[in-house]
């Protein structure tokens, strides 16, 4: 059976992908706010790179780890309902491209299983 990564149309679709989301993301109230000090050229990289070997594409990502890298973001009050918002910003965007529900549930699960992690509990 092929990856994620190649089931949702590998680097190009994660590039489009990761490119809606931070749109999305940025117009979003309940999340904006936690990426005002943030250099988002960088963090689109970042984000391709990690979804990228999440997805079981190829690994470059060098990042840090899930709670190292929210650390200061749960320091800000990042909590249970910020997570809720990225993960329905993140099924959205995948829609809007036309990624079958399976996939995008997929997705999904796979972003709650790191959820723990993110907000360093």
């Amino acid at each position: 059976m092929s990856s994620l990564y190649e089931r949702l149309g590998g680097e190009g679709a994660v590039n489009a992908a990761v490119e809606l989301f931070y749109r999305k993301v940025l117009a979003d109230g309940r999340i904006a706010h936690f990426f005002d000090d943030v250099d988002m050229d960088s963090q689109i990289a970042k984000q391709k790179a990690f979804l990228t070997m999440a997805f079981g594409g190829p690994n470059n990502y060098t990042g840090a780890d899930m709670r190292n890298a929210h650390k200061r973001l749960v320091d800000k009050g990042l909590n249970d309902s910020h997570v809720d918002a990225v993960i329905e910003n993140l099924n959205y965007t995948l829609r809007d491209l036309g990624v079958p529900d399976t996939e995008v549930k997929e997705v999904a699960a796979l972003a709650n299983s790191v959820r723990d992690d993110v907000l360093n509990r």
